[in-house]
């Protein structure tokens, strides 16, 4: 272990220094914390090899997933929207000989030029962005190399949804079509401070090599809207603004197949065909 995780080691338990702050987690900013570093230095190690990386975090709150990063040899750039939380994180800066950057800002907003082009993502995702915020990843000008990311289950399973269940949806398509993304951990409500209502789960996304250029991602974004916008319908009557049945003939989709039923390489070719 390295001198700066031994330092890490004189930080007092995740429990105690929010109760000498006065912190607790905030409903309106989707806020969970996970304070048991058993748990957060096991999705560290999902991350893959991290010494000696620098890696994005976004949402530290009181730093528990940020101290098992520092420890596993990251640098780590936390990007924190609640400024209650910066104090905090500040003390862990202290301990962690320059491995810590403490960014505040909303990652909704935040600017591609802040943070490392392709720099990989590990992040406890506060729910209420969570999805916008990988949507953001995997269409933005900031596109990391890797994303290990805990979002409530029922989204997790949303992106790794195959075709044919009741989870496939326009995030399981525009996903699969840009990364491959499979869960690799699961973990139940009561793991998190104060404890959702939901359980959650780890999804690791690595992008594809050959991912389809913008044009396309931008076609098959109008594709899915239509499709699954009216998901009961016919391809031939949610497709309609955009070719209906001559569109679905011209990549040999079956016009009578349901949004659900079509896989991700066949919204592909919709797409190429609109675009």
């Amino acid at each position: 272990m390295t001198g700066g995780a031994a330092k890490l080691h004189d930080l007092p338990p995740l429990r105690e220094a929010l109760a000498s702050a006065g912190l607790a987690a905030r409903k309106s900013f989707g806020q969970h914390f996970l304070l048991d570093l058993n748990v957060t230095r096991k999705i560290a190690r999902l991350a893959g090899p991290l010494d000696g990386e620098t890696v994005v975090e976004v949402g530290p709150g009181p730093g528990g997933l940020t101290r098992a990063l520092l420890e596993a040899g990251a640098s780590v750039i936390a990007i924190e929207k609640d400024a209650r939380f910066v104090p905090l994180l500040d003390d862990l800066a202290a301990h962690a000989e320059g491995r810590l950057t403490v960014v505040r800002a909303d990652a909704l907003m935040l600017d591609a030029k802040a943070v490392p082009a392709g720099a990989p993502v590990v992040a406890n995702l506060p729910y209420n962005v969570a999805t916008p915020l990988l949507v953001g990843w995997l269409t933005g000008a900031w596109r990391p190399r890797a994303m290990t990311l805990m979002f409530q289950k029922e989204v997790a399973q949303r992106i790794t949804a195959a075709p044919g269940s009741k989870d496939y949806g326009r995030l399981s398509v525009l996903a699969q079509a840009l990364a491959d993304a499979k869960i690799v951990m699961e973990l139940p409500a009561r793991a998190f401070t104060p404890p959702p209502k939901v359980d959650s789960a780890v999804v690791r996304l690595t992008p594809r090599s050959n991912r389809p250029p913008d044009a396309l991602v931008e076609a098959l974004q109008r594709v899915t809207a239509a499709a699954f916008g009216q998901r009961r319908k016919m391809l031939r009557s949610s497709l309609k603004p955009l070719g209906g049945e001559a569109l679905c003939a011209a990549v040999g989709v079956d016009p009578a197949a349901r949004a659900e039923d079509v896989s991700v390489a066949q919204y592909l070719a919709l797409a190429e065909q609109v675009e």
